[in-house]
Order: structure tokens, then C-alpha cells, then sequence
């Protein structure tokens, strides 16, 4: 278990000094001085000189890396260029948006979808199977833009339920504040619960082929227990890593419904990071998003070495 441990640790290491290499350098290569960007394309030739030379845009490039990436392991995420404040400070400001977000998403993906991919599994090519499988692929097919417009129509202009934009704030008490992110986790939602139908269904069908499975049956199993007790069970492994996958992107692919509804999280936040041309912040965000994806996946790996032993020992491949 130790030796499992240190390889993948090694690996997270490296997966995310190699993120942090890629971002720095592709942001270096887009065209726009964030200096002019600030002060305007009248800005005199010295102040320009000036304002380079404190955000230490002046310096080389493998210089200006070493001194970004030492911030970010000391804690250090420097300043905005744009709203002049620590980069650390926004990034917490709007976490508490995007992380209860992700969450309620996540929560309702997983409520709706594994119960109706076990259903689906053990009524396998009927009616209610064929039905869900449809309905599945017309979640995968919807786009989160166009449903979260379809919603905020129904809900927020024709029956005036919730707010159809903006965040209340956790100050103004829980529940306002979980109206403002029930319509965006509903919209994130859905297509990730089509998902995670398709890939229990898939994985329970599977295991319900298995030789144990046909055994416990042959016992006088009855069937609702046999899929339970064993099929449900042993059928988890892709469902966590579908669902890894889906909480690293439920908090770091929320740009587009972010903006729609108008909520401050880290969505919004690197949006318009980018649109003004505030590089650091766009670093230090893509690099903490990237280190969420690869933190996620060395948990998921670990919950593969609890269920299956054999991964320990290197017996199996994750």
C-alpha cells in the first residue's frame, strides 16, 4: 500500500508541475500587454516602462515562472492586475459559490441517475429500459446553455419561483441563498445524471453476467436481492470514477452556466480574468482548477485500492 501510495503521489507531482508549465507558457504566447490593457493605449512610454516593471513583466520568462510557481506553493497567488486586491482573497470569495454549486449538482446527478440505471439494468431490453436508455440519450444530447434558458423561462419569468439570476449571499440566510443555486445545479445537473444512468446500467448489466451472481441465484437468491446485495455492489467502481470526473467538472467547467445566471464564482471570475487580461489570475485559477482535477482522481485511485486489493499488491491497473 505504501509503494502504491508514493507512485501516485509522484505522479499527481508531476501531472500538476506539467499543468502549471503548459498554462504559464500558453498564456505567455497570446498576444496583449496586461500594462497597455490597463492603462490604455495613450499611456506614455515610461509609465507603461513603470507599470511593466512592478508587475514584473519585465523580467524573463523562465524567471517570471520560477518566482509564480514559488507563490503558489508558499500560498502566495500574488495580486490581481485588475481589481488590485491578493488573488487569494477572490478566489475565496467566490469558492462559496462554486464549490456548494458543484456539490448540489453532483447531489442531485447521483440521486436521479443511480437508482434509474439500476431500474434500467434489471428490467434489461423492456419497456422501462428502452425508455430510460432514450430519455438518457436525450439528457447527453442537451445543452446546459439552451436548458438553462428553458429554465429560467419557466421558473423564474412564467411561474416566478426563483430568482433568474444573481446570488443572494450566504448572509442573507441558507435557503435564499440555495434558491439562487437551485436553477444553475438543476441545469449542471441533468446531463451528468444522463451520463451516470448509461454508465450504471452498462456496469450493473455487466456484473449481473458474472458467475458469483448466476451462484447466489442458483442458491434461491431472489433476484431484487441478487441485484443488490452483489450487482449494485461490485457495479460501483466506473460509477466513482464517472463520478470523480464529474465533480472536477461540475466545479471547474461552470463558465458558461456561471454567466448565464450571473453567479460571482470561479466560472465567472476566470471569465472575465480573461477578457481583461488579468494573466495571474487566470494562472493561479486554471492551476488551482487542474490541481482540483488531479486531487479528485488520486482519491478516486485510492478508492479503487480500498475496493479491489489487488491494486495494492500491482496485481491491477487503475
Amino acid at each position: 500500500m505504501t509503494l502504491f501510495l508514493v507512485k501516485r503521489l509522484i505522479m499527481l507531482a508531476a501531472t500538476l508541475l506539467v499543468a502549471a508549465v503548459v498554462v504559464f507558457f500558453v498564456l505567455e504566447i497570446l498576444p496583449g500587454d496586461p500594462a497597455l490593457v490597463m492603462l490604455g493605449v495613450s499611456a506614455q512610454a515610461d509609465t507603461l516602462a513603470a507599470l511593466r516593471a512592478e508587475m514584473g513583466l519585465d523580467l524573463p520568462a523562465w524567471q517570471r515562472f520560477t518566482n509564480w510557481i514559488g507563490g503558489v506553493v508558499t500560498g502566495e497567488l500574488g495580486r490581481s492586475y485588475t481589481y488590485d486586491v491578493p488573488v487569494s482573497e477572490l478566489i475565496g470569495e467566490r469558492v462559496v459559490v462554486s464549490l456548494p454549486l458543484a456539490v448540489m449538482a453532483l447531489t442531485l446527478s447521483t440521486v436521479i441517475a443511480i437508482p434509474l440505471g439500476v431500474i434500467a439494468a434489471s428490467r434489461h431490453n423492456r419497456t422501462t429500459d428502452i425508455a430510460l436508455t432514450g430519455a438518457a440519450q436525450i439528457g447527453i444530447a442537451i445543452s446546459n446553455f439552451w436548458f438553462a434558458i428553458l429554465l429560467i423561462l419557466l421558473f423564474s419569468v412564467t411561474l416566478r419561483w426563483v430568482p433568474a439570476g444573481g446570488f443572494a449571499g450566504w448572509d442573507a440566510g441558507f435557503w435564499p441563498a440555495i434558491q439562487s443555486l437551485l436553477l444553475p445545479a438543476i441545469a449542471l445537473a441533468l446531463p451528468q445524471a444522463a451520463i451516470l444512468t448509461r454508465v450504471t446500467r452498462s456496469s450493473v448489466l455487466e456484473v449481473l453476467q458474472e458467475d458469483f451472481v448466476r451462484t447466489a441465484r442458483a442458491k434461491g437468491l431472489s433476484r431484487r436481492a441478487a441485484l443488490w446485495r452483489h450487482a449494485v455492489r461490485n457495479a460501483l467502481i466506473p460509477v466513482i470514477t464517472i463520478l470523480g470526473l464529474q465533480f472536477s467538472f461540475l466545479l471547474a467547467g461552470t463558465i458558461i452556466i456561471e454567466n448565464v445566471f450571473y453567479l460571482p464564482g470561479l466560472g465567472r471570475l476566470l471569465f472575465q480574468a480573461i477578457a481583461q487580461r488579468d494573466l495571474i489570475v487566470v494562472k493561479d485559477l486554471v492551476v488551482l482548477l487542474a490541481g482540483t482535477v488531479v486531487v479528485v482522481n488520486f482519491v478516486v485511485d485510492l478508492g479503487y485500492a480500498v475496493l479491489d486489493p489487488r491494486l495494492r499488491s500491482g496485481g491491477g491497473h487503475v
